[in-house]
């Protein structure tokens, strides 16, 4: 009987090591879940902002508007009173009224009114917006009984009710603009699976893969540590983020084919530019911006990032290979081995006729070539973003079609090109639902501008309060800490450095670290954690290419983030001891 019982636990326990991994849509519902629960715990808050002026990477003066750190306030109802009898004393100062920008007339014609039921809003008509108040009057112009919390709603839209949480699949999606998160994002994706769809049925990619492995005869393996290193570098010089999802559409099937698997294939192609991103000497997006921010010149310190970036890209790529290895000896071990299945199967499938590599899809992979370093250029030289981006990618597809119909490749027909790209567009059209769900996380927690009373402003005040104090390298090692956290849930390096470094730059004086670590902290942070956060409209899109589920990416990448913060670590502590400069 005894045994039996013992038989029975020891099957339960095995059951529940099966347990399957959630689906990313169900991680990431929780996680709003989560994000709205705090919003009743911690009131929401909010900082003042400016437009700053620095020198950019190209010599040049650029601007940014930032947050003011010594301006944060909790958000309270108005004291009425108060505002009453200040708007009575600035209605007898011309001088104030003209310098506020506030309309003589108009301020009679309010003070006519029943204060009682004034609002912000009411206010701000009349161009007395909270931050002008709170410059010229401070928290007098609050009721500070009672801190306010920015809850959601369970269920609402912006027009009905407000915004309720419930919504945050739509509302994610249609955030931002043509240019960035979510909609242009997902405009990008859409766009680059269509393409894509047409030159995988052109079979151009597999006959090139087939090719290849034929002509390197065992020397196939030295391609994924070049291959990382090149995304590194793409990654520190031009911060490639978005423009990896499609090199992982080509990467996931080679990297396949060479025995590995498509997590492989996200790490040599994602990960790596992200790396290049954390180690930067001297990327537009991230180091540039933040160091403008801090009020330190512009590109400094670039030998030891350099160093830096060797060392930390050639561990890195090692960490890879040894992954890699082990999965090439025993392939089940892969968390994707199931997922990889169809990849795989069509692989092994293919015909002789197939695996022939004749003139059109040579013609092909050229042509994939010469829009690539379109794409580089665009970017690197004439500031090409996601519009522009896509557009490429587009005419890559159509070239390919339209060379596939010339030289009939796997029947290719006009009609056959605009199913392949439907096609393409459907295999990523659940990637693209994710960007938008991801960005609602954010809308949840109030969103991400510093001027706007948010639960996540508070959250960013807190955490700098709390340094005050503590020795150099626990202060410095504290901001790496704080940045990595905070990009869970702000991915955008130039959006991120905007939000924290004003607060981390002085802080960074008072802990008794110089500034260049302060930034140094940012980086490692804001680039490495990029790398797993589903947040990340890139890695997203990425995973989506890859056929990867976040959660099963998530148990490979929890134990490489732990050797990416040792490693980040290690250069905070050197960075102190040599005091950066």
């Amino acid at each position: 009987m005894l045994s039996k019982s013992k038989k029975e636990k020891g099957k339960t326990g095995r059951d529940f090591t099966k347990l399957k991994t959630p689906h990313t849509y169900a991680i990431i519902f929780f996680v709003v879940i989560a994000c709205w629960l705090l919003t009743f715990l911690v009131p929401a808050g909010k900082f003042s902002t400016h437009t700053i002026e620095y020198v950019d990477s190209n010599g040049e003066v650029s601007t940014r508007t930032v947050l003011m750190a010594d301006t944060f306030r909790y958000s309270y109802n108005l004291n009425t009173d108060a505002v009453q009898e200040f708007l009575t004393e600035m209605s007898q100062n011309d001088e104030l009224m003209e310098e506020l920008g506030v309309d003589k007339d108009a301020l009679a014609d309010f003070l006519g009114t029943d204060s009682s039921s004034w609002t912000q809003a009411d206010l701000d008509e009349l161009g007395l917006t909270d931050d002008v108040l709170y410059g010229q009057y401070g928290d007098a112009i609050y009721d500070t009984s009672q801190k306010l919390h920015k809850t959601a709603k369970i269920w609402g839209t912006e027009d009905f009710g407000g915004f309720g949480f419930l919504n945050y699949v739509f509302e994610g999606l249609v955030t931002g603009d043509r240019s960035g998160s979510a909609v242009g994002i997902c405009a990008l994706i859409l766009v680059v699976g269509g393409s894509f769809g047409i030159i995988m049925k052109t079979g151009a990619i597999d006959a090139g893969i087939y090719a290849f492995i034929e002509k390197t005869k065992g020397l196939e393996r030295l391609a994924l540590p070049c291959l990382f290193v090149l995304f590194s570098l793409g990654g520190a010089t031009f911060g490639m983020a978005e423009e990896c999802i499609p090199f992982a559409m080509i990467m996931v099937p080679f990297v396949i084919a060479l025995g590995y698997d498509s997590i492989v294939a996200v790490v040599v192609t994602y990960v790596a530019s992200q790396v290049g991103n954390a180690v930067s000497w001297m990327s537009p997006f991230s180091v540039a911006v933040a160091q403008g921010i801090a009020g330190i010149p512009v590109l400094s310190g670039a030998t030891f990032r350099l160093i830096l970036w060797f060392i930390v890209t050639g561990l890195s790529a090692a960490y890879m290979m040894v992954y890699a290895e082990r999965i090439r000896k025993e392939p089940t071990r892969s968390v994707v081995y199931q997922e990889d299945g169809h990849f795989r199967a069509r692989l092994s499938a293919a015909t002789s006729e197939e695996r022939e590599f004749n003139l059109g899809h040579k013609l092909i992979l050229l042509e994939m070539l010469a829009v690539l370093i379109w794409i580089i250029w665009g970017v690197t030289q004439k500031g090409y973003y996601i519009p522009e981006i896509a557009s490429q990618f587009f005419v890559m597809g159509f070239a390919a079609g339209v060379i596939a119909v010339i030289f009939k490749l796997n029947g290719m027909t006009i009609n056959g090109m605009a199913s392949a790209f439907q096609s393409g567009v459907a295999d990523l059209a659940g990637t693209a639902v994710v960007v938008g769900m991801a960005k609602g996380i954010l809308l949840v927690l109030g969103g991400s501008d510093a001027d706007t009373y948010s639960t996540l402003n508070t959250i960013l005040y807190g955490i700098g309060t709390v340094l005050h104090g503590v020795p150099a390298f626990i202060g410095a090692e504290f901001m790496y800490l704080f940045q990595s956290c905070f990009n869970l849930v702000v991915t955008s390096n130039s959006g991120q450095a905007a939000l924290t470094m004003p607060i981390m730059a002085p802080l960074a004086d008072l802990v008794g670290v110089s500034r260049q670590v302060a930034v140094l902290a940012f980086q490692l942070g804001a680039g490495f954690v990029d790398a797993f956060t589903p947040v990340s409209a890139s890695l997203i899109g990425v995973l989506g290419v890859a056929g990867i589920e976040w959660g099963k990416w998530a148990k490979f990448q929890i134990k490489m983030q732990a050797f990416f913060f040792l490693l980040g670590t290690i250069a905070i502590g050197v960075a102190v001891a040599i005091n950066l400069q």
